[in-house]
């Protein structure tokens, strides 16, 4: 069978060439018809103005699902695990076009790389033709790759939990947030969770950001038995959890108006509060509904206008550390940090096997 000829998509002011353009990404679904990898590519177009929004100037990580989403496909945990069916892409791609622009960055291992930092609308086509369906950028900006300006709260739903109590704890966020003077933008993960943002000042480190982020969860959690910072899984419980560590350092989220990789096409998308409010389905949400929604206008047209000062949320850090309650976890693919407690299942902790710098003993 002869093979179908490339496509090409209209991007901006180029015309970006898509390989393979019947290639099926999505299968249908009883709410989407199949998607196409040509429609990815329009589709990522399409929503120039929102993801421009989330990407420009950030360095960023590509997710790429080369052959397409099916039942049993994964993603790759680690460059050892070459049996996944996709990967995430850290560094630029071979054949990127010469208008693709990069930026260098630092992993937390010291080494660093040369990631593609989003300028214009053809660069996510590009990355779409590459079989790219969700945008990983970093919270920070090309100028100053070392200091975000985005706090990220992830609202991560645990077994036995909905999303309706994502939704109602996204709103106590929000409530939190005004208190501390501060303004958040939401949007479905695309999944099961609600991510919020936070324009900052691009004057913190990254560990500044993440002890904003633990000083703002735990202060959630003493006003709401539902939350939960608690690192270890067998703790959450029916819980939601802060994920505090998407703002450590080549931690990233799925960006707004991001595709996921799940039946239906889902995408990331940006919400007023008020409409927040109402979602019961984020499903809804999806390739072929949301262009035309943001066609009508971005909610997140405003989140670039005002930047915030972390110092409300450190000062909580400040009063919780004062109170006896001192570092998290971090990943474990990270080095062991200062002041963090052991890096053991507390099932499978004996407590005489460590000191009290949380150090092993043998």
């Amino acid at each position: 069978m002869a093979r179908t000829p490339a496509a090409e998509v209209q991007a901006g002011g180029r015309a970006v060439r898509v390989s393979s353009p019947d290639r099926v990404i999505y299968e249908a679904t009883e709410r989407t018809p199949e998607v196409s990898k040509l429609q990815v590519a329009q589709y990522v177009a399409s929503v120039e103005d929102g993801l421009m929004r989330a990407l420009r100037d950030r360095p960023t990580a590509l997710e790429r699902w080369t052959s397409g989403v099916r039942p049993g496909m994964r993603l790759a945990t680690g460059p050892q695990d070459k049996d996944a069916d996709a990967f995430y892409q850290k560094r630029v791609p071979k054949g990127a076009p010469d208008y693709l622009e990069t930026v260098q960055i630092t992993f937390p291992s010291g080494r660093t790389a040369e990631e593609i930092c989003p300028t214009e609308i053809a660069v996510p086509v590009w990355c779409a033709h590459m079989g790219t369906l969700t945008f990983h950028p970093w919270p920070v900006r090309r100028d100053d790759v070392d200091h975000p300006d985005e706090l990220r709260i992830d609202l991560d739903p645990q077994p036995g939990t909905g999303f309706r109590d994502v939704v109602r704890v996204a709103d106590l966020a929000r409530e939190l947030l005004e208190e501390l003077g501060l303004r958040g933008y939401p949007k479905t993960s695309g999944n099961r969770g609600v991510h919020v943002y936070v324009r900052i000042e691009p004057r913190w480190e990254f560990t500044d950001v993440r002890h904003a982020a633990i000083g703002f969860g735990r202060e959630l959690a003493a006003r709401d038995e539902q939350v939960t910072t608690a690192w270890w899984k067998e703790e959450r419980g029916e819980r939601i959890f802060v994920d505090y560590n998407q703002n450590n350092r080549d931690r990233t989220i799925a960006s707004a108006y991001s595709l996921r990789p799940l039946p239906g096409a889902p995408v990331s998308t940006p919400m007023t509060w008020e409409e927040l409010a109402g979602v019961t389905d984020p499903g809804e949400y999806h390739l072929f509904s949301v262009p035309e929604r943001l066609a009508d206008g971005d909610p997140w047209a405003t989140i670039d206008d005002e930047a915030f000062s972390l110092e409300p949320l450190l000062a909580l850090w400040e009063q919780q550390v004062e109170a006896g309650q001192g570092e998290l976890n971090f990943p474990p693919d990270y080095p062991k940090m200062p002041g963090e407690p052991p890096r053991v299942q507390p099932s499978k902790k004996v407590a005489e096997h460590w000191d009290a710098e949380g150090n092993r003993v043998e």
